[in-house]
């Protein structure tokens, strides 16, 4: 059973219909909608300041989302998908974004609506990554615009995907 914890008075609220896994951890100021799914080994830590969590997103096993005390949080849209290892710290992730595997995205950073940020990529503080654009490297920089039916494509079949497998844990 999953790790879900109050802290400095907070009690995470979690959705209708979502999937943690047994050893995710879920602290203090912690608000998801439904149909999300916290995957093996992911950190979701609201004991400094806030994290709000749309509707059907998965965080992938491995991932942390953290703050910086009374000052950023954690703010990720509907349907996003946060891959493998990927640390956010206090950043604004806009729906149907994809954030790939061991990316690193800090304070301030917004990724807009169906923004794709490569793996291993590093989003540096204050950062602004316009909707429907992939961006990589490290630090990460502009790579290109993608369609826009191409990145919903991409993005919402990932998204979409992981209500599935999370039905087969349950």
């Amino acid at each position: 059973m999953a790790i879900i914890k109050s802290v400095r008075g907070f009690t995470p609220e979690i959705g209708e219909n979502c999937f943690l896994a047994d050893n995710a951890v879920v602290i203090g100021d912690v608000k998801m909608g439904r149909d999300c799914s916290i995957w093996f080994g992911t950190v979701l830590r609201g004991d400094v300041n806030a994290i709000r969590i749309g509707q059907g997103v998965n965080i992938q096993d491995g991932a942390v989302l953290h703050t910086l005390y009374q000052k950023s949080v954690v703010e990720i849209g509907d349907h996003v998908s946060v891959g493998h290892n990927v640390t956010i710290h206090g950043a604004t992730i806009k729906d149907y974004a994809l954030i790939g595997m061991g990316a690193t995205v800090l304070d301030y950073a917004v990724v807009g609506e169906g923004a794709i940020v490569a793996a291993g990529a590093l989003v540096l503080s204050h950062t602004i990554i316009e909707p429907g654009s992939i961006w990589a490297g490290v630090p990460a920089k502009f790579i290109k615009k993608v369609e826009p039916d191409q990145a919903k494509e991409i993005n919402q079949k990932i998204a979409h995907n992981y209500l599935m497998y999370a039905d087969w844990y349950r």
